[in-house]
């Protein structure tokens, strides 16, 4: 008798100890439950859901969807394709911060030069565009509280619609921080050169917006870019100029100067959750005001971006026109 009432007591520290096991799981499942009813994702959380992949905002997301992204160097009635692939890193990093600018040559008087011209790229460079109809509310209202300027655009598509009329897409467009304020000081000692990969039904109701002062003096699109073994949409300097030694192109992406590798000044790309970019006003800025005293500028990009290694460094060879001539 005695062993037998003595097992229930043997046995009841276990028991009381799994019961609590069960009560403490329970407890927290019904904590999240709780919060899932009382609260929504953060806002951190949402952003990454869509795919803002730059900024102050939030860190890359190595899983976006791919209806919302930048739309660089394509055509609108293209939103359905898989963007590009992405390019590797580079051995020597695009401009990333404001540096001492040093060497390169002797300063000159800039009377006594020729202007600087200055070829500027359009998408994730000057501005970053969004399909209005894919882009968060949430993101668009944060953006904007964060101080980018924005505006909306009616763009033409080449596609056509059932009666055969152009279609029409909406896009939202961001201005990169500083921008009139950039191109009103450059256009005071440059001539100024809009070249994007972008087709003109996309890019010049865009430019225009940009661009109400007429400071560019001349506008490229898609159809000027050649093709090459190793990229396509590649801005070929030599249908600007013949004299390679007072121009230069400003574009985030660098395979599209690789023509002329000594020429380009290779910049971090622009999307909307940059509201505190300083780019143009603190980096290419200066750079280029450095530039224009130069009697030739590419002793000088070639110190400062290595820009020959790097291509080869990617497989493409260097070529004839990558000597100073």
């Amino acid at each position: 008798m005695m062993a037998e009432l003595a097992a229930p007591e043997a046995y009841a520290p276990r028991t009381i100890q799994v019961w609590r096991t069960l009560l403490n799981w329970l407890t927290f499942f019904f904590q999240i439950f709780t919060q899932i009813l009382r609260g929504t994702p953060s806002f951190t959380q949402v952003l990454s859901y869509v795919g803002l992949r730059h900024g102050s905002f939030l860190s890359s997301a190595a899983h976006a969807p791919s209806h919302f992204k930048p739309l660089p160097v394509v055509e609108l009635s293209e939103f359905g394709e898989e963007p590009e692939e992405a390019l590797p890193p580079p051995t020597h990093p695009p401009l990333a911060a404001a540096v001492p600018i040093a060497g390169g040559g002797k300063l000159l008087d800039a009377s006594s030069l020729e202007k600087l011209k200055v070829v500027l790229d359009l998408d994730e460079t000057l501005v970053c565009a969004y399909e209005t109809s894919s882009l968060p509310a949430m993101v668009h209202a944060q953006a904007t509280e964060a101080g980018l300027k924005w505006f909306e655009l009616e763009c033409v598509s080449s596609d056509k619609e059932f009666e055969g009329k152009p279609k029409i897409n909406y896009v939202t467009v961001f201005e990169r921080p500083g921008l009139n304020e950039f191109l009103k000081q450059l256009s005071e000692f440059a001539d100024l050169v809009l070249f994007t990969a972008g087709l003109e039904g996309y890019a010049r109701p865009l430019v225009d917006r940009i661009d109400a002062e007429n400071r560019f003096s001349s506008r490229l699109y898609r159809p000027s870019t050649i093709s090459t073994k190793y990229r396509e949409h590649v801005k070929d300097l030599s249908c600007l100029s013949k004299d390679l030694c007072r121009i230069v192109i400003v574009d985030n992406n660098p395979f599209s100067f690789l023509l002329q590798p000594l020429n380009g000044i290779p910049c971090i790309p622009f999307s909307a959750g940059q509201p505190h970019d300083d780019q143009l006003l603190e980096v290419i800025l200066p750079l280029l005001k450095h530039l224009s005293l130069q009697k030739d500028v590419r002793p000088v990009l070639y110190e400062r971006f290595y820009m020959p290694e790097w291509f080869q460094k990617h497989g493409i060879p260097a070529s004839e026109k990558t000597n100073l001539r």
